[in-house]
C-alpha cells in the first residue's frame, strides 16, 4: 500500500482506493468478514460507488490504528 507512488502514477492526484477483495486480502481475513464489519458498523470507512464498496488507504490506515490493542497495566 505504498500511497506516494501510487498517487504520483495518477494524473488527478487522487488516493488509491481498495475495494473488498483488496481489503480483505490486505487484512487477511474472509470478504464475507469485511461485509460483517460493515453490517456491524465496525468496519473501515467506505465510499459508495453504485453497487461497489471502495476504501481509502488513508482511512484504512487510520482504522487499522484505531484496532490496535491498549497496552495493559500489567506491562508497565
Amino acid at each position: 500500500m505504498d500511497t506516494e507512488h501510487r498517487t504520483a502514477d495518477n494524473p488527478w492526484g487522487l488516493e488509491p482506493l481498495l475495494d473488498v477483495g483488496e481489503l480483505a486480502a490486505n487484512l487477511g481475513v474472509p470478504v464475507s468478514t469485511v461485509y460483517d464489519w460493515r453490517t456491524r458498523g465496525l468496519g473501515p470507512r467506505a465510499y459508495r460507488f453504485g453497487k461497489h464498496l471502495k476504501f481509502a488507504v488513508s482511512d484504512l490506515r487510520i482504522w487499522i490504528e484505531q484496532q490496535r490493542d491498549a497496552p495493559s497495566p500489567e506491562g508497565r
